[in-house]
């Protein structure tokens, strides 16, 4: 069984527990960790994970954020900074990019809001790594954990140690209160 098939099958076991209305936000949150290498086969997957939770009677709302940055900079009035942007990467103002993770937040909320079963639904996000070198994904949890009416999975390729995440195994790692679902045969980890 591939590392992707333990994944879900993970997955689907934590989707069938109950799911306790009265938990906070960050704990609604469900970060499904995997190898950074396995992205392209997590992303040829992604259909057995909407399975596995239909199945259990659960809503399923897919998010792909990997051209969310594209879309931003093309867009009023950001489409002005495209130009310098592409001619010196690094010099982005920091406000545009502020603007950029409330967007990327404004996103989650507007897929939450738009939920015809909001209470049984997950909203699954997948491309955060594209996010990297622009908005960290541990500034926008926060941001949309108070959101959150069902569950909020995201894709996360990284690693999950010591009660740390870390995106792409490339930053300091952040520690944040969502319940990690890795590959492991145990699949929960804390």
């Amino acid at each position: 069984m591939s590392k992707i098939d333990v994944l879900c099958r993970n997955y689907q076991r934590i989707c069938g527990l109950p799911w306790d209305r009265n938990v906070a936000g960050p704990q609604r949150v469900w970060l499904a960790v995997y190898d950074k290498e396995d992205e392209r086969k997590l992303r040829l997957r992604i259909g057995r994970f909407e399975e596995a939770t239909r199945a259990l009677g659960c809503s399923w709302h897919h998010l792909d954020l990997t051209d969310a940055f594209a879309r931003w900079l093309g867009s009023p009035p950001y489409a002005d900074f495209a130009d310098s942007y592409f001619a010196a990467p690094t010099k982005l103002p920091q406000s545009a990019l502020a603007h950029f993770k409330k967007t990327v937040a404004g996103s989650l909320r507007d897929a939450f809001r738009s939920l015809e079963f909001p209470d049984r639904t997950v909203v699954a996000v997948s491309g955060v790594a594209s996010l990297f070198g622009f908005v960290r994904i541990s500034e926008v949890l926060p941001l949309v954990d108070g959101h959150i009416p069902g569950r909020l999975l995201v894709f996360f390729p990284g690693v999950y140690e010591n009660n740390n995440y870390r995106l792409l195994d490339a930053r300091d790692g952040w520690n944040y209160h969502a319940v990690p679902i890795t590959c492991d045969e145990g699949g929960l980890r804390g």
